[in-house]
């Protein structure tokens, strides 16, 4: 009995831990990008887990509105989601972090929980999607996606909290940054004598 009231403790205190630190939208040439900084930090379940070889994938998920007033509702603006995962190499003894396009390796499981938090450059909207000025409210968690699990712990007999992990909702508002000006390649050749 103290056994299993230690290990949904023991869940319950690694979700409280996973949180949305700062989340901010910037522009780009290209439109607007997100960045952000997720405190991650696994049960022993899902730690053991990941030792074994499990592959643990998870969402990190950005909402975007336009508050319209209070006689009625928020525009919805975009809700893009991005994949994250994370596995341990049994050959390499190293972690593999696969954000996006991009691949890492990490020795030790908090330098690729570090790696899997630091989200940069996440392109969430296209050029011209925001009006420059303009307030919006956003809002960014990450979750495990229980979905991607083996089918023996994703059928929902094995799994339980302890195979939950999700940050809450960090809610910010921001106004619109204006979008920079797009520059050519051959603007910035050196000029030919």
């Amino acid at each position: 009995m103290l056994g299993c009231w230690l290990a949904v403790a023991g869940s319950a205190l690694a979700a409280d831990k996973s949180a949305v630190r700062q989340a901010a939208i910037r522009a780009t040439p290209q439109g607007y990008v997100l960045d952000a900084d997720i405190d991650i930090a696994l049960n022993p379940t899902l730690e053991d887990a990941l030792s074994k070889g499990i592959n643990l994938y998870f969402l990190a998920e950005l909402e975007l509105t336009r508050p319209r007033g209070w006689w009625w509702l928020d525009e919805d603006i975009a809700e893009p989601v991005r994949k994250l995962r994370i596995y341990y190499h049994l050959l390499l003894r190293r972690y593999v972090v696969e954000t996006g396009y991009t691949t890492r390796t990490a020795e030790t499981l908090d330098e690729a929980l570090a790696i899997l938090g630091r989200v940069r450059d996440w392109q969430v909207l296209e050029r011209g999607a925001l009006k420059t000025g303009r307030r919006y409210d956003a809002r960014l968690r990450l979750r495990l996606d229980t979905a991607q699990l083996p089918k023996p712990l994703s059928i929902g007999g094995v799994t339980g909290d302890n195979w939950e992990l999700a940050t809450y909702w960090l809610k910010w508002s921001f106004d619109a940054p204006a979008v920079p000006a797009a520059t050519s390649p051959a603007a910035s050749l050196p000029a030919l004598p």
